[in-house]
């Protein structure tokens, strides 16, 4: 694995927190409700001259994972943040074995350890990806459509999503809204690349809604089951011919693992912060890479921030699967950096080559959606 920071030793001098809330183009409907908005925290790191940005994905709510804004807020400010502000440190894993200490709390922790990924690959004058060992100048890229009330407004999304280059499209379902709606698309689209995401709402009572959807030749099934669970879906992935992905399932190195020997899936979801990080994120990779098992990266409604991050992360070479990776503006009015991120015609999008995340981040716009901010030095 890459080392970050090893030209030299950082002084970590200032820490920032910021609470943001950033208005979404259009409302995200799941089977976890109705999202008007989306509530992160932005970390700033500022070390020997050099600014490292990093974005913790805990959401306003306890929906997807128990961790919250208010949550992860703590955690940074009176354990994470104290525990490397002032320290010399030559390498990201110098400050995850200072935060060790720590159970769970994985998207605090990954807004930190982004920012400091972010500093340290600008202190050595190389781009992110190069720092995480990517691979690719360009990555592939999908949509994620929400929930729609009609099965029509759901196509005319899709019309629309894919006049703009994007390669693959994922819909999101939910019991009563499901099987008719992917027959729908397929009608319509019978070659599109197309899955589906459950987000968990589902049981292996429900195995009808499975063997139905397996006759759209879907790319995968991802997160049907519980949250929490891994060995159940070994048990409906061997009725099915469909793949499943693994997403909220998966936490660790060890849980991926876990799933691949049990065969609950044959395709994993990365979102680094749900798994703690861009270095945790790195050996799921591997141990796939290992394995021959596909990656693909899934994404949180991050800002242009966290979203720099995700490009970087899936320019590995076992990402090998188109990522929810969209253009700002797919969902964002406004987003915090510059450049923002498009989706060129051919449904790929650019790796930012500039040092660290490649993109700068503009002070008043960041400012504009700054709910609460804290300074530690």
């Amino acid at each position: 694995m890459p080392s970050a920071g090893n030209r030299g030793i950082m002084r970590i001098e200032r820490i920032e927190l910021r609470h943001v809330r950033l208005a979404l183009a259009t409302p995200f409907v799941t089977s976890m409700g109705v999202k008007q908005d989306e509530e992160h925290i932005i970390v700033r790191v500022d070390a020997e001259g050099v600014t490292g940005w990093g974005e913790s994905v805990a959401e306003a709510t306890p929906f997807y994972t128990y961790e919250t804004t208010g949550t992860a807020w703590h955690i940074l400010r009176d354990f994470l943040v104290p525990a490397v502000l002032g320290r010399n440190l030559s390498s990201v894993n110098e400050a995850i074995a200072l935060n060790a200490r720590v159970r769970g709390h994985l998207m605090a922790k990954a807004g930190l350890e982004a920012a400091l990924w972010d500093a340290f690959a600008k202190s050595a004058g190389v781009s992110l990806s190069k720092m995480l060992g990517g691979v690719r100048e360009r990555i592939e890229v999908g949509v994620s459509i929400g929930i729609q009330p009609t099965s029509g407004e759901l196509l005319t999304r899709i019309a629309g999503y894919l006049e703009e280059g994007y390669r693959r499209v994922k819909i999101k379902i939910a019991p009563g809204c499901d099987v008719a709606l992917v027959k729908a698309v397929r009608r319509e689209y019978p070659d599109i690349p197309l899955q589906v995401d459950a987000n968990s709402a589902y049981g292996l009572d429900d195995i009808a809604v499975f063997r139905a959807l397996d006759e759209e030749r879907l790319l995968l099934i991802e997160q049907p089951l519980a949250h929490d669970d891994i060995y159940e879906h070994s048990k409906l992935q061997r009725q099915l011919k469909t793949s499943i992905c693994l997403d909220e399932s998966i936490h660790s190195l060890a849980d991926a693992r876990a799933a691949l020997e049990l065969g609950s899936c044959r395709v994993i979801n990365i979102k680094p912060g749900r798994v703690g990080g861009f270095t945790e994120s790195k050996r799921i990779h591997d141990l796939c890479a290992s394995r021959g098992v596909p990656l693909w990266h899934g994404g949180m409604l991050e800002s242009g921030i966290g979203r720099a991050g995700n490009v970087a992360l899936a320019s590995l070479p076992s990402f090998r699967l188109p990522g929810d990776i969209s253009a700002s503006r797919r969902y964002y009015r406004e987003d915090i950096v510059s450049p923002e991120f498009e989706v060129a015609p051919d449904g790929t999008m650019a790796v930012p080559a500039g040092p660290g995340i490649g993109v700068e981040v503009v002070a008043d716009r960041l400012e504009r959606v700054t709910l609460r901010r804290e300074v530690f030095q």
